[in-house]
């Protein structure tokens, strides 16, 4: 009884799955090392390749960092709200929906303005 030769590239993927990958409690861990990384500074412009400049990639990976990041509702604590539209943030927690920045909850501008409303306000009342 003779076995069958199956081909090279059989092997290969076989000692590949082998190291790859192990088996602990009937589930298939795969090894972090092997997987591919694949972006080094880019992060999320990476999509962008080459084009529009390096400078201009970096202030848009801030923002769409900033746009894509959950925030901490300020009604009930949870670190549940996302962007839904331009200026209009929404809680999963609480489904409040917030009115704040394009690209952050809370802008400098309306820090400032809230810091002078209160202010004002601690002044009037005395």
């Amino acid at each position: 009884m003779t076995k069958a030769i199956l081909p090279p590239f059989y092997y290969i993927h076989l000692i590949w799955y082998i190291v790859a990958s192990i088996n602990v409690n009937n589930h298939t861990l795969i090894l972090s090392s092997i997987k591919a990384k694949r972006t080094k500074k880019v992060g999320i412009t990476g999509k962008y390749g080459t084009r529009y400049g390096a400078s201009l990639r970096k202030t848009v990976k801030k923002m769409e960092i900033t746009q894509h990041s959950k925030y901490t509702c300020t009604f009930c604590g949870k670190d549940a709200v996302k962007r839904t539209a331009v200026g209009i943030w929404k809680c999963k927690g609480c489904k409040k929906v917030l009115a704040g920045g394009a690209y952050t909850v809370s802008t400098t501008a309306a820090a400032t303005v809230r810091s002078t409303v209160r202010r004002l306000r601690e002044l009037a009342e005395i």
